[in-house]
Parts: C-alpha cells; structure tokens; sequence
C-alpha cells in the first residue's frame, strides 16, 4: 500500500516545469522493468491493461475490480509514486466516490478521471464523445471528497478539444481545477501551438500524453519542461517495444522452428531471474524451510 510519503513525493515531483516522464506499465512485470531502469514514478494504463490483460482495444471494458487487482499487483513490486488511469470513474459522481476509496486502498498515488462519455474510448481514437461540462465538475468534486489522504492526487483529463474543441478544453480544464482536481491533463492536441498554450493558460501541474502513433507530436523533454509541463506521459512505450519483441522472436521461431542464433532476440534467462527477484525469494525459502 502508498504511504503519504509516497504520495507528498509524488507531489513534489508533479511542478510546473518538471515535465517528469511517466512510464506506462500494464503488469508487474513492466513495473519491475521500469524501476530498474530508474524511473521514479510510473503510470497504470488502461488501455495496456486492457490490451495485455484482455487482448481488446482501449474502449472502456476493462472493470473496477480488474484494475483495483492490477493496482495492487504493481503496488507490490514499484517503490515509488503510481499514476492510475481510472478512466471515467465507472460511472457518475457516486460510482466515482467508490472508485477512489478503492484505487486508494490498493496503493494509488494519484487517480486520474476523464470526461468522456462511458464506456470511453482511447484519447487517440475517432468518435470520442464528452458528457456536459457540469457532470464532470460534479465527478472532481466527488473524487476530491473521497479520498481519505489529502495526499493523493486527482488528476482530471478532458477529450474535449476532439468533440468541442480547444478553447472548450481550456475552460473545461479550469472548471475542474477549480472543483478541486489538482492536476488537468488536456488531451490530444494536435499542433505545437495548441501543445504551448496548455500550460500558459493553465499555470497549475499539467500534463502531455504522448502516444506513439498518436494524434500529439512529440517534443524534446527539455521543451517541454520549458514550456511548464509538470509530467509526460508514455504510456504504451513498453507494450509497443514489448510487441515488436515478440513479433521479431515469435516470428523466428514460426519460421525455423527453433530459436537456434535467434536467442539474440531474447532476454536471457538469468537476467529474467534477476528482474523478477529470484534471489530474494530464495532467501525467504531458505529462511522458512524446517531444517532437520
């Protein structure tokens, strides 16, 4: 489970002009990957773990309780803070109050919720839609009250630019801080002078979705810091990477069936043993096998 410290952490590290990069992880197993690569914080994706857990595309079906599990799974093996895409609360204002008591007990550091209309669809895809502006606000609301450590963080997201477009994504975003989200998270801009205005207009933590393939271009991380961006968010670099990885050994192994020089596309197996702890599980059997 978080502690506050985790959570405060959290909040000292989401500033304007951080432009932390959050890593999207979909299982443990990502998470142990990007802990020992050395990121600091890590963002829970729905649309990974509806893609690994599932196998379907990010169109709002993954449940609550499946992803509280998965929070809990990853809460167990990552040390730092965890960003929990929570999509659209699973429902209205009351729906939302349960999904923050429970993402919070299973270990989230900060929830973020989003204003489309449920069940959502991927930030990135066609025929988004957005519930009114005043139903949000009511969800903010909600979450914020819900919580029972004032550490955790809401973070509120619009898809507005995509039904309604960017000024009405602006002041959607300013309508939810002002209900007490304490980072918004403006979707899918599609120009650099849309992706500079976000934060200029909005002079609290911010973040930037990058999606690789996505509607939003990518900048240089020293840009977006100078721009303000408070976090940048990748979260499907490691389901992508680990996609085309399988691909390139799956597809040897179809076609030669074996792996023979092909090994090359695959991590060892004592480096495996290494990224899952093995080591430490052996010391715990040792510690607690009956000796004769």
């Amino acid at each position: 489970m978080a502690s506050r410290s985790t959570r405060r952490e959290f909040r000292a590290l989401l500033t304007p002009g951080a432009a932390l990069v959050l890593p999207g992880v979909s299982n443990a197993l990502a998470a142990r990957v990007v802990a020992d690569i050395g990121f600091p914080a890590a963002y829970i994706t729905g649309a990974g773990i509806a893609n690994t857990y599932l196998g379907i595309p990010d169109n709002g079906l993954v449940t609550l309780s499946e992803l509280a599990d998965h929070v809990a799974a990853i809460r167990d093996v990552f040390p730092g803070p965890l960003m929990v895409d929570a999509d659209t609360g699973f429902g209205n204002a009351m729906n939302m109050i349960r999904t923050v008591k429970l993402l919070e007990r299973a270990g989230a550091d900060a929830i973020q919720i989003e204003d489309q209309v449920f069940p959502k669809r991927c930030g990135h895809f066609d025929g988004k839609e957005v519930v009114p502006a005043a139903e949000m606000v009511a969800k903010v609301k909600a979450a914020a009250d819900a919580r029972s450590d004032r550490d955790l963080l809401i973070v509120a997201r619009t898809d507005a630019i995509a039904t309604d477009g960017f000024e009405a994504a602006i002041e959607r975003a300013s309508a939810y801080r002002e209900a007490g989200a304490d980072v918004t998270f403006v979707e899918a801009p599609t120009s650099l002078e849309e992706i500079a205005e976000i934060p200029r207009r909005l002079p609290w933590p911010q973040l930037i979705n990058i999606v690789i393939g996505g509607r939003t271009p990518e900048l240089p991380n020293e840009k977006l810091k100078d721009l303000g961006f408070a976090g940048v968010i990748y979260a499907n670099v490691a389901l992508q990477s680990a996609l085309l990885g399988m691909q390139a050994a799956l597809g040897e192994l179809r076609r030669n069936g074996a792996m023979g020089d092909a090994t090359r596309l695959v991590v060892d197996f004592s480096e495996r043993q290494r990224l899952v702890h093995k080591d430490e599980f052996d010391a715990l059997e040792r510690k607690y096998t009956a000796k004769p």
